[in-house]
């Protein structure tokens, strides 16, 4: 399906500006957050699939796309930035999903404000295992991260340098993914990731217990990269009923972009049973 009908907006939200992109019709209203360096076109696929049945709105959080900058010593609050577009937007219960940190900012926004989904997506969040403290006291000095070193430069590379680099290192990526990805790399705000780690991430127990409404949690296999493990997924089904889990195989932890039709079906499913 081609997006030259879709909707390219922005909308304030209290000092915030968000960036968004829009399918559009009167159809069900669904909102997709995206991860870490990523924008909301980098859900472009996804919301092809889904547009003919669903109103799917892609905004890019703070310091992504061109939505608002990070200003010096700002702390951010993802999860309250997910709340106020959908406010300011007057969306109707929409149906709220993400991705990695999306998803994280989903399923916090989702415990802070009970009554605003309708219903939630979260594929592959931030749910890690909590490692022993004296595990924790043996940890090494960190190494400089490659991943951020990447991200300090993406700015002042060509697209097609990133491009090139997108399809070296996930050779098994759709070509229909690239472009956005390696846009969203330049269009990324490096200030966002000293405003991240000011924040202090809340158990992902404590948020999956206050879901009043239906999660498909999504996961893969965590020897591909994914980070939610067999052992999180079967605390998440005895912590809440209203979880339930389909796991890709596969995949790792860019799921829908390592296994479409997989990922597709179990969203389909899921959209259906609501």
């Amino acid at each position: 399906m081609g997006t030259s009908k879709w909707q390219d907006a922005s909308i304030s939200v209290g000092e915030l500006n968000v960036h968004y992109t829009r399918t559009g019709g009167d159809k069900p209203p669904l909102v997709l957050a995206h991860g870490f360096s990523d924008s909301g076109m980098c859900w472009l696929r996804i919301a092809q699939a889904l547009a003919a049945d669903y109103d799917v709105i892609l905004p890019d959080a703070r310091g992504h796309g061109l939505s608002s900058r990070i200003q010096p010593g700002q702390q951010v609050t993802l999860p309250d930035d997910l709340a106020g577009f959908i406010q300011a937007l007057k969306l109707d219960k929409p149906i709220v999903g993400g991705h990695s940190m999306g998803a994280s900012t989903t399923a916090s926004m989702a415990a802070r404000y009970p009554g605003l989904a309708l219903a939630l997506i979260l594929e592959d969040p931030a749910w890690f295992e909590e490692p022993a403290e004296s595990q924790e006291k043996q940890q090494p000095p960190a190494q400089p991260d490659p991943w951020m070193q990447f991200l300090a430069i993406a700015s002042t590379m060509k697209l097609e340098d990133i491009i090139a680099k997108c399809r070296k290192d996930s050779p098994t990526w759709d070509e229909v993914e690239l472009p956005a990805w390696a846009e969203s790399k330049q269009q990324f705000d490096i200030n966002f990731i000293a405003s991240r780690q000011e924040i202090v991430r809340p158990n992902w127990k404590d948020v999956a217990r206050e879901f009043k409404v239906p999660t498909l949690l999504i996961t893969a296999e965590v020897s591909k990269g994914a980070i939610v493990s067999p052992t999180i997924a079967e605390q998440a089904l005895k912590i809440n009923p209203l979880i339930q889990v389909a796991t890709i195989a596969g995949a790792g932890h860019n799921i829908r972009r390592e296994a479409f039709e997989d990922y597709m079906k179990a969203i389909r499913r899921f959209l259906k049973a609501l």
